[in-house]
């Protein structure tokens, strides 16, 4: 006879089953029809395209993954068949979410990811931190939901059109204001879900759930935001607003790497980490480059997930060391610049970009600066050999770049359907301007000037704290 507890304790291998099957279908089909993905619709409900299944593909890898990883690491947990049942509906959301083509089903898809991940977050319901984190960001998630909607049936009484495909056709005909209002509602939805400044309380607050919830909620429910703005590309695009998002989100990528280095709490320097690496999302889709959006956040995924589940092994060895104050020689700096530059041009090259003085350039400064950071962590390394210093340097970047170059250009492809998601645009002074505040900001914190302002110190510090009321409040009644 089966009792009751095989039978639970069954559940969340069947559902890693599920989910490892429903990925290597995903992946099939796209490697079988890659390039040309046929589109498909049923009615003005559903569309399957390329980016469809590119995002099943992804999510269905991450979910199974973290799904196996957790019939281990969540093995005698309590929640653990109610933790794989979530997982399991919120990846279901995810794929319905990324092919629904009425609005109807697009809006009610958004609000259940954010019910899914708000029950993960509070998965442990006898933990009263716990339920108080759950209560705060679904709060949150319900905000994005109500602006979502206020942005799309917007458009759609306005077009009289319930489809996403019919209302961007109809687009050029509605009054400014209307698609201007559409679109800042549509980006308030999204930087929230996101957790962009200041809406990443929420965020920092949901460090009580279970490792594998965490890697997937900032592996994949965090970046739920650039999937929706490359949707509704041609929205930003007719309401002039991808500045603002630009803006936000370098604001956000500045501030988010600081409040990164005050963090002693291994999870809250992986959430202040993923908030910075959002704004950068963000930041290229106000550039016009919404496929360099989606390629980050495909790149993001795969390093974020990496590092929540060996977060307890790199505690587990870490050991206490003093600070080492190593200055960076006239030659070293030379040679990261040298590599900082070669980087450009191959990055350029690789991706198609050129060297046009357009918004793409910021992608490229971006990658400079990655390049150098990469070289100057290699030769300030003083365990490293001369000869390894000279090799590593061009041996990673150069194979970092090609891999990076390749994720660009297929995304590209994938997405080349959609409308609206390359336009590079022509550099304003208000880029330029903010570009010149980006980099001063980048080497402020590389250079550790902030830790001479206390003020600073502690302004970042406690902008990047939880909720209060999640964080050891109920220690008593939980017991």
């Amino acid at each position: 006879m089966i009792s009751k507890n095989n039978i639970s304790s069954s559940i969340p291998y069947n559902i890693s089953l599920v989910l490892w099957v429903l990925f290597s279908v995903s992946l099939a089909y796209l490697i079988l029809n890659v390039p040309n993905i046929p589109e498909w619709h049923y009615g003005n409900i559903l569309k399957i395209d390329g980016f469809t299944v590119l995002i099943w593909t992804l999510v269905t890898f991450f979910s199974a993954l973290l799904s196996s990883y957790g019939k281990n690491y969540l093995k005698g947990f309590r929640y653990h068949t109610k933790f794989s049942v979530i997982s399991l509906g919120f990846t279901i959301a995810i794929m319905v979410f990324v092919m629904a083509n009425h609005i109807a089903l697009l809006l009610a898809m958004w609000l259940m990811m954010g019910v899914f991940m708000s029950e993960l977050i509070g998965v442990d319901s006898k933990w009263a931190e716990a339920r108080k984190a759950s209560k705060f960001a679904l709060k949150y998630f319900a905000a994005s939901s109500i602006f979502l909607g206020i942005g799309l049936l917007l458009l759609a009484f306005q077009t009289k059109a319930f489809s996403l495909s019919e209302i961007i056709t109809k687009l050029n005909g509605l009054p400014e204001y209307t698609v201007l209002i559409s679109a800042l509602c549509i980006i308030t939805a999204a930087i929230i879900q996101s957790a962009i400044f200041p809406f990443h309380k929420w965020l920092l607050s949901a460090m009580t759930a279970p490792t594998p919830a965490s890697a997937l909620m900032h592996a994949g429910f965090v970046n739920g935001s650039g999937i929706l703005l490359a949707l509704l590309s041609t929205v930003l695009f007719a309401s002039n607003t991808l500045i603002l998002l630009f803006i936000i989100g370098g604001l956000t990528a500045i501030i988010a790497q600081f409040t990164k280095l005050l963090q002693v709490n291994v999870k809250q320097k992986l959430a202040c980490s993923t908030i910075a690496q959002m704004g950068f999302m963000i930041m290229q889709c106000g550039l016009g480059f919404f496929n360099a959006a989606v390629a980050h956040l495909i790149l993001h995924g795969f390093y974020k997930a990496y590092l929540f589940l060996s977060a307890g092994e790199e505690i587990q060895l870490s050991k206490p060391q003093k600070p080492l104050h190593i200055t960076i020689k006239p030659l070293q700096a030379v040679v990261v610049l040298i590599f900082g530059i070669i980087g450009t041009f191959l990055f350029a090259y690789l991706t198609g970009k050129n060297t046009i003085l357009n918004s793409g350039i910021f992608l490229t400064l971006i990658v400079a600066i990655t390049v150098g950071q990469v070289t100057y962590n290699i030769v300030k390394e003083q365990s490293l050999t001369i000869w390894q210093k000279t090799f590593l340097p061009p041996l990673l970047f150069i194979s970092g770049i090609a891999i990076y170059a390749l994720i660009y250009n297929g995304v590209t492809i994938l997405m080349g359907n959609m409308p609206m998601v390359v336009v590079p645009l022509p550099l304003s002074t208000i880029e330029i301007v903010f570009g010149i505040i980006f980099l001063i900001g980048f080497f402020i914190m590389k250079l550790g000037v902030y830790r001479k302002y206390p003020g600073l110190y502690v302004k970042l510090l406690n902008i990047s704290q939880p909720y209060r009321k999640t964080v050891l409040m109920y220690k008593s009644k939980s017991l």
